[in-house]
């Protein structure tokens, strides 16, 4: 058996061309104009040359997170990212409803998000409940809301190995 290294698969991951994506906001006070993530996000997967195939602010309850998982598992997305209601407040709900949904879990999205954030906030990162999970097909990724939290997870995590988790769904 010949073994591939993950650098051969990013290479043959190149081949998929633009990755559709979907894109989630959980918040209780955003709207579109003021989706600081969700225009961030919008810009950096346009920079990258792929493409939001959907995109929604729901309120940080169980129903809506649920539900737009269920209708974004529907379209051509690849990938779903869902920002915010990762935390450990009695509103954040996002974790608790999608985690059990997941099919298959990839712990080392969480545990190398809460290493990098560590050495921008410290301790604090214990607090986070960044993950993500294949879910019907589908990349799920699950980030916390604060701006550079998702800056921290585009640019050093979503972005250098989306074609590769995209690629990984079509073996």
């Amino acid at each position: 058996m010949v073994k591939i290294s993950s650098e051969e698969h990013r290479k043959k991951a190149l081949q998929l061309g633009t990755i559709p994506i979907a894109l989630v906001t959980v918040s209780d006070s955003r709207r579109e104009e003021t989706d600081e993530n969700g225009q961030y996000l919008k810009r950096q997967i346009q920079k990258a040359r792929h493409e939001v195939v959907a995109y929604r602010i729901v309120k940080d309850e169980a129903s809506q997170v649920e539900g737009v998982l269920e209708e974004f598992a529907k379209t051509p997305a690849r990938i779903i990212i869902f920002n915010g209601g990762t935390g450990i407040s009695r509103r954040d709900r996002t974790f608790d409803v999608l985690h059990k949904r997941f099919e298959k879990v990839l712990p080392g999205f969480g545990e190398i998000f809460r290493m990098l954030s560590f050495e921008q906030v410290g301790a604090a990162a214990m607090l986070s409940r960044a993950a993500a999970g294949i879910y019907k097909d589908k990349v799920v990724i699950l980030i916390p809301g604060s701006p550079q939290a998702v800056e921290l997870a585009w640019k050093k995590l979503i972005e250098p190995e989306l074609q590769h988790l995209a690629w990984e769904l079509t073996r």
